[in-house]
């Protein structure tokens, strides 16, 4: 497995749309999304000027069900 790099919630939103995933809702600096049968959803934080921790993008991935290396390899 890659070391996952720094990312802004702005790049993991772009990712997740790209793999089908659209917009559900937003409440306040948090963006849920989900994959087209809704079946899998996952809350993005959104805050300006602040990169999304490692360990924080790594949970949201693997609970889209995609990993580091899928990450690393689709951007």
């Amino acid at each position: 497995m890659g070391r996952m790099p720094q990312v802004t919630a702005r790049d993991l939103i772009r990712f997740l749309k790209s793999q089908g995933f659209v917009e559900q809702r937003q409440s306040g600096s948090h963006l849920t999304l989900s994959n087209p049968d809704g079946a899998i959803s996952v809350t993005v934080p959104i805050h300006t000027g602040v990169d999304v921790g490692r360990g924080l993008a790594i949970r949201i991935l693997r609970a889209a069900g995609f990993s580091v290396d899928d990450y690393l390899s689709r951007r």
